[in-house]
């Protein structure tokens, strides 16, 4: 794929972004030690191929992620779609929580704009729901952000249908990002209908199942002993064969396009409307490169037909997270 080759765009709400954007956590957390020359040339490659979005947040690598991607786009800012996130919290013995009055909202956005070394962030979201704060005063002071010039635009993420409504009435957000893929079809029962409804975007992150759908995974013992996907349950001895199945028949339809398992679970999620926008994360240029690749790859009817049947969202075992991480989801 050349050097420059445009990806073409979609849009969030009033906001024109690449077709398909780059997830930036797994540089910094999560999936095992990260390499930062190497992060930063994925970023960079990024940019090169068509990609404009940009998605991290202030949690990630506890600012360490902001910072990394501040770094590399230092000197190419005008290239890039920036969003980052503010409102998941932790407590000393790292209980995860959501918080999201006006003046934590505006502390955040002052600490991740010096963190990432500009003077505006084009999509801030906020990343949880705070149950003790009405939305209506966190969207409040996200306007206040606007006015101001600190951010372009605002979004809502892993959020309910009714949060999104209350949130429109009060200032449209661009786009609202939650966990989507085949493994995860959770938003297609009210929030993605009501974004369509709205003129809200979409932003699916794990697109690819946490790199599940991808194939490269089939066993537990892969896994680093820091991965959090050591904590999932869809990943645990018991769920992990039935979900093979799904990757396996994934697998045999991707050969015959002469794609991988991972492109086709992508090309599936691009395919969900034309304001859906997949932000598939990497940190090697290599996985970069494939996940551009699926964002040309056209599914015809029937090819989307079989692909739902090889893997329905019946066929998944376990659920998206443990109980203590699911409770603060769809609020």
């Amino acid at each position: 794929m050349a050097t420059g080759m445009s990806l073409g765009t979609r849009r969030l709400g009033d906001l024109t972004v690449s077709a398909q954007g780059l997830g930036c956590m797994g540089m910094s957390q999560s999936y095992g030690s990260g390499d930062r020359a190497e992060s930063i040339a994925t970023v960079h490659r990024a940019l090169d191929l068509g990609v404009t979005l940009l998605d991290t947040a202030n949690v990630y690598g506890d600012g360490a992620n902001e910072e990394l991607v501040g770094a590399a786009i230092a000197d190419r800012r005008d290239r890039v779609v920036l969003a980052t996130k503010f409102g998941i919290v932790r407590d000393a013995q790292g209980n995860q929580g959501a918080q999201g009055d006006p003046a934590y909202v505006r502390r955040c956005a002052e600490e991740s704009l010096r963190r990432l070394g500009v003077d505006h962030i084009d999509l801030y979201y906020q990343h949880r729901v705070d149950p003790d704060t009405p939305i209506e005063e966190t969207v409040g002071a996200l306007a206040g952000l606007i006015e101001e010039g600190k951010i372009r635009h605002y979004g809502l993420s892993e959020c309910g249908a009714d949060t999104v409504r209350r949130a429109h009435a009060v200032h449209p957000p661009a786009a609202v990002q939650s966990e989507w893929s085949l493994w995860t079809r959770g938003i297609e029962e009210s929030v993605a209908p009501t974004c369509a409804e709205l003129g809200v975007g979409v932003v699916p992150f794990s697109p690819l199942g946490r790199g599940f759908l991808t194939g490269a995974i089939t066993s537990t013992g892969q896994l680093g002993e820091g991965d959090m996907r050591r904590g999932l349950p869809r990943f645990s001895d018991e769920n992990l064969a039935a979900n093979l199945a799904i990757v396996e028949a994934l697998r045999s339809l991707a050969q015959r396009r002469g794609v991988t398992a991972g492109q086709l679970a992508l090309a599936w999620v691009q395919s969900r409307g034309e304001h859906v926008v997949p932000i598939p994360g990497t940190k090697r240029r290599s996985y970069l490169e494939q996940n551009v690749q699926a964002a040309s790859l056209e599914l015809s009817a029937d090819e989307l037909a079989e692909i739902e049947a090889a893997a329905p969202a019946s066929a998944v075992a376990g659920e998206r997270y443990p109980a203590h991480l699911q409770r603060n989801v769809g609020r």
